[in-house]
């Protein structure tokens, strides 16, 4: 079920970026051959104008083929070669070539506006700030790898609802009642109610002592977390605001876990593969719809900021190649080009077969 929940993600995200390329370069009068649905084989087609619109048997995601993309003689010089991408203005072709990007970071403003609309868990701090949290309950944040919470099972998202030891119990607790809890009960196994999506479940803890300022810890981040709705025009507000921060943030870790790299200190548990995504997947499913949302939201994000980078065989790459024939004021030798994006592939296969290697060891094997 998870593998389909991410299939249908992966699929809905690549459609709305290549609807993306689709429609500007529609709108600016460039000819689109094809606009496929999944990739080939085909499985259907129809054509209606001048372009095929196709159903094919891979289902991940979709393509679009745009005349004079890559560039040959017949989109070059040939009869039609006026509505070929190759002979459009250089801002047009930026637009095409941004549009999927835009498209994406536009659809996750969306998402996470629908978020407010209905309901998107918060901190109960944002209250004072955003909007009021209406069923606040103390909900796990963080489990630190390996330690008490980490072993008996506790999981980001889990709502704790009590705690208890013998005969005495602690009950509605907030984050200083459930530590003055552990605290008063030290290093002796205790038993924790947890609440995770639909189903209850009760976990013993053990918690341990002396990591920090010699407290009693079992190795959770905690925050009271409810749910906050916002009426459309702060919905639209805030979504706007956070798909920014959100993008920000992409960027700046994407430029750390580079710059780690180049250090010779790079993390591989940073970064998640179609695997390790497909189980994050899972775990927000298992929360609710809206922590979905909000996951769904984020992957955009991470595909247009990927997407934009100027990489060979990426949006990003394709414009900065418009870039150096803008400042050279000649093209690019079609070979060239094509030999940049042909290895620019190789290599993004290569780093997503190593990243996917990597979360099957750490999550089926290690």
């Amino acid at each position: 079920m998870n593998i389909l929940i991410f299939i249908i993600i992966l699929a809905v995200l690549i459609l709305v970026h290549e609807f993306g390329h689709f429609i500007v370069a529609k709108k600016n009068g460039i000819r689109v051959d094809e606009f496929g649905i999944g990739f080939p084989p085909k499985l259907y087609g129809k054509k209606h104008g001048e372009t095929e619109y196709t159903v094919n048997a891979i289902p991940f995601g979709g393509f679009v083929r745009i005349f004079g993309e890559n560039p040959d003689e017949e989109s070059t010089n040939g009869p039609d070669n006026a509505r070929s991408f190759v002979n459009k203005p250089k801002l047009v072709q930026v637009a095409v070539l941004s549009a999927g990007v835009f498209f994406n970071l536009l659809f996750a403003w969306l998402l996470i506006t629908t978020g407010f609309l209905v309901g998107m868990p918060s901190s109960a701090s944002e209250q004072l700030s955003l909007g009021p949290v209406s069923n606040a309950h103390l909900t796990v944040v963080e489990v630190v790898k390996d330690s008490p919470a980490f072993v008996a099972g506790i999981k980001t998202g889990d709502k704790i609802i009590s705690a208890s030891y013998s005969e005495e119990m602690a009950v509605n607790v907030t984050s200083e009642s459930f530590q003055q809890f552990v605290d008063k009960h030290g290093e002796k196994k205790i038993a924790v109610s947890l609440q995770r999506g639909s189903e209850e479940k009760i976990v013993m803890v053990t918690p341990i002592k002396g990591i920090v300022g010699g407290r009693s810890v079992i190795g959770v981040g905690m925050d009271m977390v409810g749910v906050m709705r916002l009426p459309l025009h702060r919905a639209l507000y805030e979504g706007g605001k956070l798909t920014l921060i959100y993008t920000g943030e992409t960027f700046k870790g994407l430029y750390n876990l580079l710059a780690d790299a180049f250090r010779g200190k790079g993390d591989m548990s940073a970064v998640s593969g179609p695997v390790g995504i497909v189980k994050i997947v899972g775990d927000a499913s298992q929360l609710g719809l809206t922590y979905l949302i909000s996951l769904t939201a984020i992957i955009s994000i991470n595909l247009a900021v990927i997407n934009i980078l100027p990489i060979p065989a990426l949006d990003g790459g394709r414009v900065f190649f418009i870039l150096i024939e803008t400042i050279k004021r000649s093209p690019v030798k079609v070979k060239t080009a094509n030999l940049a994006h042909s290895i620019g592939f190789i290599i993004l296969i290569g780093l997503i077969l190593a990243v996917t290697f990597h979360d099957i060891w750490t999550i089926f094997v290690k």
